[in-house]
């Protein structure tokens, strides 16, 4: 029997169970092997469907019943389609910038853009909503964009730290700026549905950059929000 791993963090000993438990995050980008995009997505929905089938069996599970029988198809096709989509840079949304003509010079901020992402310790989801705001430096950014690069990272295993400072860089580095900020807001069903199983705790992380390290203008983009620079909130980044 394997043992479980150990790690060093602050002068304590992790082991697995510890990590996944305290949603322990280890490193800033998505850990991806280097062969990841070898297998066409065909052929990996095709090895997916072989391997949830047997873990099905395993469980004791009918698959000969009418509605078992396609189930790890479906979920070979809802993994590699759907929910972990963002994990493949082709689908990694195209954004286009616009000048900034009519001289907006304040802050820009799309609130509630909700998002359906799984955390990547038990692959259980994590449901939230992200606030963006950011103040242009001379270019704009089509609305609808800022939710596709939201929901493009919310489609992977995740933590939900992670998933904050991956859109806040990609955001500065789309716009040229770092006056960005972000405020994410989720409720994570491995907290919920196993573990502690408390329903009503959620978690916020935030990523001011730039001006809104400023606490004026940090204060007016919670204000948006209905919070305030005193709500307990996790900043996960700044720059």
């Amino acid at each position: 029997m394997l043992k479980p791993k150990k790690y060093f963090s602050n002068h304590l000993l992790l082991t697995d169970d510890d990590i996944g438990d305290d949603h322990i995050m280890t490193s800033l980008s998505t850990p991806m092997r280097s062969d990841a995009f070898d297998l066409t997505d065909e052929e990996k929905m095709a090895k997916i469907e072989d391997h949830f089938r047997e873990i099905m069996l395993t469980m004791g599970l009918d698959l000969t019943d009418d509605s078992l029988r396609g189930t790890p198809k479906r979920v070979a096709k809802m993994y590699v389609q759907e929910i972990f989509s963002g994990l493949n840079p082709k689908n990694k949304p195209t954004v286009a910038l616009f000048e900034n003509k009519y001289g907006y010079a304040e802050m820009l901020v799309e609130k509630d853009i909700t998002f359906y992402s799984n955390c990547e310790h038990h692959f259980v989801p994590i449901i939230g909503k992200a606030h963006v705001a950011y103040i242009s430096n001379g270019s704009v950014i089509g609305l609808s964009k800022i939710n596709r690069i939201v929901q493009y990272f919310a489609k992977r295993p995740q933590v939900q730290e992670r998933l904050t400072m991956q859109i806040a860089q990609e955001l500065c580095e789309i716009l040229g700026t770092d006056d960005v900020a972000i405020v994410i807001d989720a409720h994570h069903l491995c907290v919920s549905s196993r573990g502690v199983q408390d329903v009503n705790s959620s978690t916020i992380t935030a990523y001011y950059g730039g001006s809104f390290m400023k606490e004026a203008k940090k204060n007016e983009f919670l204000q948006y929000l209905h919070l305030s620079s005193k709500t307990n909130v996790t900043e996960v980044l700044q720059s």
